[in-house]
């Protein structure tokens, strides 16, 4: 009685564990005829920041980790040496404009009302001296203004919104132009960089919908669309899961997240879906 017993519900839990997995099979099946199912990260954008002038590091106001935004002072140079040029530029300035002002009277009052007096060598030597002092003058003009976005440039601004990946200088280093005091990970627009293989690239479109989903339980579904399509083909990169070889050639992709909030970070594995057309 007993084995007859074991052998019926033997028989039952492997019906419903049949049924269970053939349901799940053809429901795979129906979902992978609709949708196209590609995977990603959330797309890791970083820029490098730093002065456009030599100098000494004064202050650095934020450290990795730290949130930013737009036009907030970063770090700071010693302003001392570009103060100092901008005071000699505008001497200078002030020195030739005064040498130009007196030689423009003294042509204007000797040689323009009399001009018949004098012998054109004469006359030319005057005008083109004047035309030498006044070159002289804007030349001196434009070094006050090269000296004044030099000593702008002691002081360096955030560009956009993002966060601090690496401060890579410290108060006291001496840096070149250029040379990098922070790499700042840009946080807006958000994407997703996927991949997808040669034989499903013609079931996709710009601007095509998607859907997308991460692993945290409980996330809400993201809503996105693609927004490029890369013309090259290039061997799938090893961070990417993939259910085909990963010798294949794919495609990549960038698919812009519509409705993204602080829970998506980068870096972060996600799933998109497709919706391929009927």
């Amino acid at each position: 009685m007993k084995s007859k017993l074991f052998v019926s519900l033997s028989i039952a839990i492997l019906v419903i564990v049949s049924v269970t997995f053939l349901f799940i099979y053809l429901s795979d099946r129906r979902v992978d005829k609709t949708y196209l199912k590609i995977y990603g990260n959330v797309d890791i954008r970083q820029v490098d920041l730093g002065f456009r002038v030599f100098g000494r590091v004064e202050k650095l106001f934020f450290d990795e980790g730290d949130s930013i935004k737009p036009n907030d002072l970063l770090a700071l140079l010693d302003k001392v040496p570009y103060e100092e040029d901008v005071a000699a530029a505008k001497a200078k300035v002030l020195e030739v404009e005064n040498s130009y002002i007196k030689s423009k009277a003294q042509f204007e009052k000797r040689y323009s009302v009399n001009k018949e007096a004098i012998s054109q060598e004469e006359y030319d030597n005057a005008y083109y001296n004047l035309k030498q002092i006044e070159a002289a003058y804007e030349e001196a003009k434009a070094f006050l203004e090269k000296s004044l976005t030099n000593l702008e440039d002691t002081r360096l601004f955030c560009p956009t919104a993002g966060s601090i990946l690496t401060r890579i200088r410290e108060p006291g280093s001496v840096v070149n132009p250029g040379e990098p005091i922070f790499t700042v990970s840009i946080n807006e627009p958000v994407w997703i960089r996927a991949y997808i293989n040669e034989p499903n690239l013609g079931k996709i479109y710009f601007g095509m919908p998607a859907e997308i989903f991460t692993d945290t339980k409980g996330l809400k579904v993201y809503k996105g669309h693609i927004g490029f399509i890369s013309p090259v083909a290039e061997f799938t990169p090893k961070t990417v899961e993939s259910l085909d070889l990963r010798t294949d050639l794919v495609y990549r992709l960038r698919i812009i997240v519509d409705d993204p909030n602080k829970e998506l970070k980068q870096g972060m594995p996600v799933t998109a879906k497709l919706k391929l057309i009927d």
